[in-house]
């Protein structure tokens, strides 16, 4: 899913002598995994001449930008081809030199082309020296050949809680973002599946010369870094992945996983909170903390609380399933709405007459229902709508599972069930990829993940039966690598990227 930050990975500085091996020559990507005929890739393969060039005047020289070509269709290499915008930072040793290390910050869609040089990436010295810096664009996102359906901030927004009034409404909306999209870009919709962009990485190597490729992927980026191993194992060198999805859910089960760890995370807060009551003044037991909640939602649905500038529904506090896997910043946030509902420490209120009710916008959206950059939207809703054929396409099924949800998980339920233009979409051009192989891989995950919880880590730990998991007991928060320098996890995975070593056994960090 969405990463709504790109973490910043691997600051800590780790010395161990790197295990180097000599390169032989490319060979040939796969359609299916399986080696392919030659003749019909070659101008993919072989013949790829990359015209590296700086990227742009405001960025370091050494920041170099090209085109790789790939076909739209693998199963027709001859026809239409997409252009994949790739950067790189080459590594600071030739002698230690190892190979490439391909970036991916989640999304799916989320732009990568950057991720080199962005500020919060802060390599230690040994993995520079070692490794070319890969950024890339996914297929149809950023400068990769980008796809727009022209959608509105309304039509990109994900999150709408189930109410009977409204419900054909919400039907109407997913019809038309489909609609829309394969009215824009209809002949590629089918082929912008991770399937796909695992293969257009296998391109990359082709392209870069490499006989293997090593791999930092978070969030969306774990499953595509899943898929490419279960693809290319034999291409792979060392992969670590940052918040794991399930690899069985994908994609509506995913959503649905968010809504079942949000009950989790807010039960541990009323725990937590009702510790605290002398400071927070929310309730001296969990059920007394959960009340409150609660309570105040009801309010906030009769009239909305006007908090940070903004007019806030219950149902719009709700929408922010993130929110109780930081206890103290929840137990913060709670206090303050509470008070501003009593009127007793209103928030400042910004700019006088301009508020709006609290939904959260996917990228793009900025809130105001007005036309706007809409790729990152777009490129999501078509990997997620054509990855898997497992969307119910009647709309009373999402009807009687958001009600369901929202019984079972109140907090998120129904919005995470809620009915999707994957309902409306074509199916994708092959099957989801079934992951289950024996491929080495390092998972590393905090405990308290509101976008990819500890039990989706999990299941792709036991999908990747050669991975070792890193879990960051009491970590909280979606994404694990670059919080802290110095942590036992940022250890760990530059220890694995420099040495290609994993640990013995599943580990464990404290947070």
């Amino acid at each position: 899913m969405a990463d709504r930050r790109i973490a910043p990975l691997l600051t800590a500085g780790i010395t161990a002598a790197a295990s180097l091996s000599a390169l032989t020559p490319a060979t040939a990507f796969a359609v299916d995994g399986a080696p392919a005929a030659e003749a019909p890739l070659r101008p993919y393969t072989k013949q790829q001449q990359l015209a590296w060039q700086r990227c742009d005047a405001n960025s370091p020289a050494a920041f170099e930008c090209a085109t790789v070509k790939v076909p739209l269709d693998y199963g027709n290499p001859g026809g239409k081809k997409l252009e994949l915008a790739i950067s790189r930072l080459k590594a600071s040793s030739t002698k230690e030199r190892r190979g490439v290390l391909l970036l991916n910050p989640g999304g799916p869609g989320a732009p990568g082309l950057r991720l080199p040089v962005d500020p919060g990436m802060k390599f230690s010295a040994e993995v520079k020296r070692q490794y070319d810096i890969i950024g890339f664009d996914l297929r149809g996102a950023g400068q990769s050949s980008p796809v727009s359906c022209g959608l509105t901030a309304d039509e990109q927004n994900i999150n709408y809680p189930y109410k009977a009034e409204t419900f054909a409404k919400d039907v109407e909306r997913a019809r038309t973002v489909a609609e829309k999209c394969r009215a824009a870009a209809g002949d590629k919709l089918p082929h912008l599946t991770t399937r796909n962009s695992a293969r257009d990485m296998d391109a990359i190597r082709a392209a870069l010369g490499e006989e293997k490729i090593s791999f930092l992927g978070a969030s969306y980026g774990t499953y595509l870094g899943a898929v490419y191993l279960q693809l290319f194992p034999q291409r792979a060198d060392r992969f670590v992945l940052d918040s794991a999805n399930d690899p069985t859910r994908i994609y509506r089960g995913t959503f649905q996983d968010m809504a079942k760890a949000d009950e989790q995370a807010f039960t541990r807060w009323t725990e937590w909170t009702a510790r605290h009551h002398a400071t927070y003044g929310l309730g001296g037991t969990p059920a007394e903390v959960r009340k409150t909640f609660w309570d105040l939602m009801a309010q906030a649905n009769r009239k909305p609380i006007l908090f940070e500038g903004r007019k806030l529904t219950g149902d719009g506090i709700r929408a922010d399933n993130g929110t109780f896997f930081h206890v103290r910043k929840a137990a913060e946030r709670i206090a303050a709405l509470k008070k501003a509902a009593e009127g007793k420490n209103p928030a400042p209120s910004g700019t006088p007459g301009q508020t709006r009710n609290d939904q959260a916008q996917e990228p793009g959206g900025n809130g105001d229902g007005s036309d706007n950059d809409d790729n990152y939207a777009s490129i999501a809703w078509s990997v997620m709508c054509a990855d898997t054929g497992t969307w119910p396409r009647d709309p009373e099924r999402y009807r009687r599972d958001a009600i369901r949800d929202k019984a079972r998980y109140p907090l998120y339920g129904d919005f995470a069930a809620a009915i999707r233009p994957c309902a409306f979409w074509k199916r994708g051009s092959e099957p989801q990829t079934r992951i289950d192989n024996k491929a080495g891989a390092l998972i590393v995950q905090n405990e308290w993940d509101s976008q990819t919880p500890l039990f989706a880590a999990q299941a792709m730990h036991r999908a990747l039966r050669g991975s070792r998991m890193l879990t960051v007991e009491g970590g909280e928060g979606h994404g694990v690598l670059g919080i802290d320098p110095a942590s036992c996890a940022d250890k760990n995975a530059t220890a694995y990227l420099i040495t290609g070593k994993l640990p013995t056994e599943d580990l464990t960090c404290r947070a």
